[in-house]
C-alpha cells in the first residue's frame, strides 16, 4: 500500500543527495499558467489532502506550516497521521460537495511562500496581491484536458519534485508506485466485452444532487485497472450531475460511492435515497462500495490504494456470489 511506502520518506526532509541550492530558479507549468520561484519553498500552506503523500515521500513534509480542509485518517499511516496532527489547522469547514470554506485573508495570515490547492475564495487571483504562488491539482482546476490515467499521477509527482528540488526522490517514488500498480493488476483481465460494469457516484448526504464521474476522472482508470467497465466512460466530462433514471438505464453491476465526510452507512443510505435506484443491479446485489474521495480523485498516489480497495471489494463480492 501507499501508506507502507510512505514510511520510507523522511519527515525531516534531510538527505545529502537532495540538498537544495538557493541559486536554483524553478519554473513549472500548472493549471495553464507558468509558476516561477527563486528557490524551493520553505513554508507551505496546504488546502486539501491531495499533496500530502507526495510531500511526505519527497521528504519535505516539514515545510508545511498550516493546513485547511479534511484529512481523513484512512488516507495515511499512523506516523503520517501523527505528523499531521502537529500541523496547525485553519478550518475543517467544507460544503455538502466537499468544497473548502475559507477566506483568502486567513490563508495570507499564515505567511506562506507557496499554497497547495485552491478554492473559490483562495486562488491565484485572490492571492496575487500578496505575492503568494499557488499550485493546484490539474484535475481540480480544469486543466486536465485528456482522459485521466496513472501517468497523470506520475506527472504531478514530478511537478512537486521539481518545485522542491527533489527530482531524484520523485522518480524513486514513481518507480515504487508503478511496481505496486503492476502487482495489483497482474491477474486482472481487462478489455473484455463481458466485464462487470460500475458507476462512480458522489451522492449528496441528506438528499440533493447526485454526481457521476466520466473518463477524465481518475476514478475511470482506477476502476478499469480493477477489471470494471465504467458505464459513464462514454462521457468526457470529469464530473457531472446524473439522475436516478439514467442510473436505472445504465444498470451498473457495482456502484462506488465517493464521499468527503460521513460514515459508510451514511453514504449507502444516500445512494439508496436516489429516486428509482432500487431497480439497479448494484443495489439489489448489495454491491455498493463507499470510498473516500481521495482514493479516486484527483490523480494522486492515493489512487493506487483506491485501486487496491476496489479490487478487494470486487473480489470479495464475486466470491460471495459463487458461494450462493
Amino acid at each position: 500500500m501507499v501508506a507502507t511506502a510512505l514510511l520510507a520518506g523522511s519527515l525531516t526532509g534531510c538527505g545529502a543527495s537532495s540538498t537544495t541550492t538557493s541559486s536554483v530558479s524553478i519554473s513549472v507549468e500548472n493549471c495553464g499558467e507558468r509558476l516561477s520561484l527563486d528557490e524551493p519553498p520553505k513554508r507551505v500552506t496546504v488546502l486539501d489532502s491531495a499533496s500530502i503523500p507526495t510531500l511526505h515521500r519527497l521528504g519535505v513534509f516539514d515545510r508545511i506550516g498550516a493546513r485547511a480542509g479534511l484529512y481523513p485518517a484512512e488516507y495515511y499511516d499512523a506516523e503520517l497521521n501523527a505528523a499531521l496532527s502537529e500541523v496547525s489547522s485553519l478550518t475543517e469547514r467544507v460544503d455538502a460537495t466537499g468544497h473548502l470554506q475559507i477566506s483568502a485573508e486567513t490563508v495570507v495570515a499564515t505567511a506562506p511562500d507557496l499554497v497547495l490547492g485552491q478554492s473559490d475564495t483562495v486562488n491565484r487571483r485572490t492571492l496575487a496581491t500578496a505575492g503568494i504562488e499557488v499550485i493546484d491539482e490539474p484535475a481540480f482546476c480544469g486543466s486536465l484536458d485528456h482522459d485521466a490515467s496513472f501517468a497523470d499521477v506520475w506527472s504531478q509527482i514530478r511537478t512537486y519534485g521539481k518545485v522542491f528540488d527533489r527530482a531524484g526522490r520523485a522518480e524513486e517514488y514513481i518507480d515504487e508506485l508503478s511496481g505496486q500498480l503492476e502487482s495489483l493488476t497482474s491477474d486482472v483481465p481487462n478489455g473484455h466485452a463481458d466485464s462487470p460494469t460500475v458507476a462512480v457516484l458522489y451522492p449528496t448526504l441528506g438528499g440533493g444532487s447526485t454526481y457521476a464521474y466520466g473518463r477524465r476522472s481518475m476514478s475511470n482508470p482506477v476502476v478499469e485497472a480493477a477489471g470494471l467497465d465504467n458505464v459513464f466512460s462514454d462521457t468526457a466530462d470529469r464530473v457531472f450531475e446524473v439522475t436516478g433514471e439514467e442510473l436505472v438505464a445504465r444498470d451498473p453491476d457495482f456502484i462506488i460511492a465517493l464521499h468527503s465526510d460521513g460514515s459508510p452507512a451514511d453514504v449507502r443510505s444516500a445512494v439508496g435515497q436516489i429516486p428509482g435506484i432500487g431497480a439497479v443491479t448494484a443495489l439489489r446485489e448489495e454491491a455498493v462500495l463507499p470510498l473516500l474521495l481521495g482514493f479516486a480523485e484527483p490523480p494522486t498516489p492515493l489512487a493506487v490504494d483506491g485501486l487496491e480497495k476496489v479490487h478487494t471489494f470486487v473480489s470479495a463480492h464475486n466470491r460471495a456470489e459463487v458461494r450462493r
